[in-house]
């Protein structure tokens, strides 16, 4: 394992990191995963400039 992870320039910890996420998994199920993933990170950054646009709204509406 160790020739291998050199020869495509890989750390073991990864190769194994990769393993244990995607080891079970078909090129679908993987790319699907992956698909969640990214829209699981837009959802958060929407909620969190949805966040700052209220915070906004409130320190605004304790000024007038």
């Amino acid at each position: 394992m160790k020739d291998l992870c050199k020869r495509h320039n890989i750390s073991e910890q990864t190769f194994y990191r990769w393993r244990n996420k995607f080891g079970g998994m078909n090129v679908a199920d993987a790319r699907r995963l992956k698909e969640l993933e990214s829209e699981n990170d837009r959802l958060k950054r929407l909620i969190a400039e949805q966040m700052l646009v209220i915070d906004g709204l409130k320190e605004f509406s304790r000024k007038k």
